[in-house]
């Protein structure tokens, strides 16, 4: 009887690594992008970290705490990734109110709603970025220029980024041409020497994340490659087109938040496909919604929405793009 084999439900397989490891990792991968920030952006992207950070952990805390009346769930470390993530999502000088706000959302509504961590349909950071947005339109497209660690939170000067200039300029029938002095140049938006939100002004920053994170397989290379890649063909086509018209697939690479998306918000665990043609997939649907928003929409950017559409599509994707199954009969004809 001891021999008996047991048989129990998904998954079989098991292995060390648990959401509070995962969740560390990904917070180290974050660190070079919030370094960037601080130093490019000042005391304003430490106030607006902060407090980011400590609501999303005291929202989860107390949701769970008087709402749910279950054991608080802030140790596996993904209240904190939600805090920060959205942070890297606003300008340095938003006020407060409206960052406990977009907190709010993110995690009582966005997360702890649907039963918190693993349930959750959309990503969080990025529904409390897209109803700041909505909600609060001028104050989160008031952009503070990158000037250094001495700016201040209220001081900073203000611009637009570049993907504003770049769409301000096409609607009065200015050419590409014509506005590239206004815009910083490859290496300068390389660095992150523009204006934008927190975390996406330092591509240098975000792709030593992505290494780090592929190095120790917290992620795999399908979602960020197929999101990037897809915009490059695409604005590259776009380009090739009307060169006069379209900018290069370098600008819309280093400007906005298309790293940031393709690296950190596409590839959560929660809200992305499970399998690798399903990912890429996803990704590729990703990166021609961005491209088709910011071309042709009234938007500038359209990373956000583009990753919140394509995460509505994940449960279909998890359904019908499967493996095949071991011992599956291929029918010929």
């Amino acid at each position: 009887m001891s021999n008996l084999l047991k048989v129990s439900p998904s998954p079989h397989i098991h292995g060390n690594e648990t959401t509070r490891k995962l969740m560390t990792g990904v917070i180290i991968a974050l660190m070079p992008a919030l370094f960037a920030s601080v130093f490019y952006f000042g005391y304003g992207a430490v106030i607006v970290t902060v407090t980011s950070v400590v609501s999303c952990v005291l929202f989860e805390y107390l949701t769970c705490r008087f709402i749910l009346h279950r054991p608080a769930t802030i140790s596996d470390g993904s209240a904190l990734v939600t805090g920060l993530l959205l942070a890297f999502n606003v300008p340095s000088n938003l006020p407060v109110y409206i960052i406990i706000i977009g907190a709010f959302v993110s995690v009582v509504i966005a997360k702890m709603t649907f039963g918190g961590l693993g349930n959750n349909p959309f990503n969080p950071a990025l529904v409390g970025r897209v109803f700041l947005l909505i909600s609060f339109p001028v104050q989160m497209t008031t952009w503070p220029l990158a000037k250094g660690f001495a700016t201040g939170y209220t001081d900073a000067v203000t611009g637009a980024t570049p993907l504003a200039i770049l769409k301000e300029g096409l609607r009065n029938g200015e050419p590409v041409s014509g506005l590239i002095s206004q815009i910083p140049t490859p290496a300068q938006m390389f660095m992150g020497n523009m204006g934008g939100s927190l975390g996406e002004v330092a591509a240098v920053a975000l792709i030593i994340g992505l290494i780090y994170m592929l190095v120790r397989k917290i992620i795999t290379w399908h979602v960020p490659v197929s999101v990037i890649g897809s915009i490059a063909i695409f604005t590259a086509i776009l380009w090739l087109a009307d060169p006069e018209k379209y900018a290069d697939p370098l600008f819309h690479l280093l400007a906005g938040g298309v790293l940031l998306g393709a690296i950190f918000m596409a590839t959560d665990y929660v809200t992305s496909p499970m399998n690798p043609k399903a990912m890429i997939i996803y990704g590729c649907g990703i990166g021609i919604i961005t491209v088709i928003i910011r071309v042709w929409g009234a938007y500038p950017e359209g990373v956000s929405f583009a990753i919140l559409i394509m995460n509505a599509f994940v449960p279909l994707m998890n359904t019908y793009i499967k493996p095949k199954r071991f011992g599956e009969v291929i029918k010929n004809g």
